[in-house]
Order: C-alpha cells, then structure tokens, then sequence
C-alpha cells in the first residue's frame, strides 16, 4: 500500500484506502475506510456509499483479494472497471485454467481434487512430476511439486492446513492439480487499454523454478529473450485477458515457455504489488503506481522505453524461525549498481518459509546498463548477506500448569 500513497502525494492526488486496518499505524489506512473482505456485498455497499460523499475519480485494488471488490465497486460507480466476472477467473485458479482450455489456448494437463478424496487414496491418473496448489493462494504459497504419488499425497497432506482457514469454502477442500511444465519463466506488467495489452515491462527469473516449492527469486528487465518469443508471450497474455473478459487497468502476469510454446501460469488484475514494482522506477524514473493512478483517473499514461536496465532480488525465506539478524548489509550495498536494500523484517519476528509461508525477508534493487550486470550485481550482493535465523520454540499446554 506504501507505494501507492507515495505515488499519489507526488502526483498531489488525493486518496482513501478501503482496507481492513482500522488500528493500522500508517495515518491514511487507519484513516480510511474500513471495510471487510469477508463480506463483499457490505464492503462494495461501503464503498459506494463513501462515494456519495466524495466521489471517486477511479477505483484501483492493490491486490488480489481486493480485486473482485474493487471491480465490482466501480462497477456500481460507472467508472472505468473489469467486469467482476472477468476477474473472479484470475482469483481461481482451477477456473482460469477451464476458461483458456475451452477457447484452446494452451495449458497444463491439470485435474481437480476433493482433499479428502485425495487423502482417501482417490487420485485420478496424474502425469508425473505434477505440481499441486490451492485454488486461490498468492504469492507461491502452497504450490508444492511431486514426482510421485507419494510426494503428492505428502504434497495435499501438507496443503491441508494451509487452505483450512480460507473464508471461501470452496477453496478449502479442493485442489489443484497440474501436469510440471519446464522451461524459462518470466513476468509480465502491462495495462489493458480497450482490451488492448500495452507492456511496461517483460521480467526474466534467471533462477529455474523447479521445486518442490517456487519461491520467487530475481526479476531482471528488459528480457534477454529473442524477440520473438516476447512477441508471442504479450500476444499469448493479451489473448488470455480477452478470453476472461478483462479490459481496462493493470495486469500482473506470468508465462513459461516449453518447447516453444507459451504456457499461461497466472493472469492477475492487479500490479506486481509491494516493493518490487520500485525496480521500475530505477530503469524509467517514474513509479508503476503513478501510471496506474494516473490511467484510473482517465488521465494520459505515456510509457516511454527504460533508460536503464534493472532488476530485483526478492529476499527468499531461508528457513522458518525467530529472525535474529542480517548481516552484511552494508558490505552489500557497496556493490557497484547496487541501489537499495530494503530489509522488511525486523530482528525478533517469526519467519515462515514456504510453502507455508507468503511473503518475503526484504528486497534488493539493481540498475545499469546491460542486464547482465544487473543480474551480477544483486548476486553479488546477496553474497554478501548471512541469515541468522534461530528456531522457534512454542510451548505446549499451560506453561502455569506443565
């Protein structure tokens, strides 16, 4: 959220948050509206009528479980929206995956799974190695590869209490499962303009995301992939938006190529969200926020090449436990086109590594001239830390009692 109120004070763009943060110590959350994501029919009510109030010039949700609030919102507003239908399938991932094989666009050999039938010893006949995931999980959380039945049932027993709490009901007692498609990853962000894809800028993940769990690691921009290729992931994510039925606003995606072909690994309505949209800024000199404000506003939005190469490290989770201390940090950011290191946890909080766990250490950021310096630079840097992390012991029962 940080970003965006950054974005909107230099643009002298006023705000209101609708978030859950009523006791938030950032002013303009705790400020703003509060509403609950449990209950969408009273948050979109909440909204409007906020409205009526002051009106809204554009609505814009910073994230997936705002998404389908947010389109349906504006929506009711008349403003410029997704239809919610269109974005109820970026949120499901079973759903997503159902809409682009029915119109023929290619994707993994998948199934769909009662956990408890699976637990029973039901499994349909998966092709290995599979990588089974949560409906509706974000951010890798839960996405688990198994190369065997074995590792699949131990992959849905693990998944189980993750999904338990989810507020939708469906989400919590089935899963998905997917053929393990290999090949080279990258991101995409872009706006949709009239149904049309307009690219700010293809990521490559230099890291191979082979399991058994799929961490997000480095995001280095502009792509050394030939040209063609980019052509055919922009074409391929402009399609999929099309077949959801998505229009207008930001869209976060991700693609893997395998054999030459160009396999849809997530739509999202949304920005890549959190700090790692800031890479942008080191290669353009403008904020992803900014433009997204400025387009949701109705305003002109004028995407002009990066001047720079850049790219970021998003911090992976060694192992879950009490963070103690990173080290190193200063020694890191002397490393030549190193330009930030943001370290988001502080000493004392519990880390959670996945596939448990959902977000990340900190952030490194890096630009210059050529990609791969880009690339060298944050490896470097990231040498240069050490992790301490120390176990977390919980007491069991009553520690008054033993």
């Amino acid at each position: 959220m940080a970003p965006y109120i950054d974005a909107a004070q230099r643009l002298h763009t006023a705000i209101e948050i609708a978030s859950n943060g009523k006791h938030s110590l950032v002013n303009e959350i705790a400020s703003g509206l509060h509403i609950n994501f449990d209950d969408p029919a009273a948050a979109i009510d909440a909204i409007v009528n906020a409205a009526k109030q002051q009106p809204y010039a554009g609505i814009i949700a910073a994230d997936d479980m705002a998404s389908e609030i947010a389109a349906a919102a504006a929506q009711a507003l008349d403003l410029p929206h997704n239809p919610p239908h269109a974005v109820h399938f970026t949120r499901w991932k079973h759903k997503a995956r159902a809409k682009l094989q029915a119109a023929g666009l290619p994707v993994p050999e998948h199934w769909i799974v009662k956990i408890t039938d699976a637990l029973n010893g039901k499994l349909p006949d998966v092709r290995y190695p599979c990588v089974v995931k949560p409906v509706n999980l974000s951010a890798s959380r839960g996405v688990i590869r198994a190369n065997n039945r074995e590792e699949l049932l131990k992959a849905i027993q693990r998944i189980q209490p993750i999904v338990a709490t989810l507020p939708d009901e469906e989400a919590r007692f089935i899963v998905l499962i997917e053929q393990y498609i290999s090949g080279q990853e990258i991101a995409l962000e872009a706006i949709l303009k009239n149904g049309r894809l307009v690219p700010i800028a293809i990521f490559d993940k230099p890291d191979p995301l082979e399991g058994p769990y799929f961490e997000e690691t480095y995001y280095v921009t502009p792509s050394r992939l030939p040209i063609t290729l980019q052509d055919k992931a922009i074409q391929t994510i402009e399609r999929a938006c099309q077949i959801y039925g998505l229009n207008t606003g930001p869209i976060h995606a991700e693609l893997r190529f395998h054999d030459g072909v160009a396999y849809i690994i997530e739509v999202a309505a949304r920005t890549i969200g959190g700090d790692c949209a800031r890479l942008l800024e080191y290669a353009s000199g403008y904020s992803l926020e900014s433009l997204v404000i400025q387009f949701a506003m109705g305003n002109s939005v004028d995407i002009k090449p990066f001047d720079k190469a850049a790219g970021v490290l998003m911090l992976p989770t060694p192992r879950s436990g009490v963070l103690r201390r990173v080290e190193g940090v200063l020694a890191a950011q002397k490393i030549p086109n190193i330009h930030a290191i943001h370290i988001t946890v502080r000493e004392g909080h519990e880390l959670v590594s996945l596939p448990e766990g959902a977000s990340y250490l900190g952030f490194i950021f890096a630009s210059a001239d050529l990609p791969e310096q880009v690339e060298s630079a944050l490896r470097e840097a990231y040498a240069r830390l050490t992790i301490v992390v120390d176990p977390l012991w919980r007491i069991e029962g009553n520690p008054m009692t033993g």
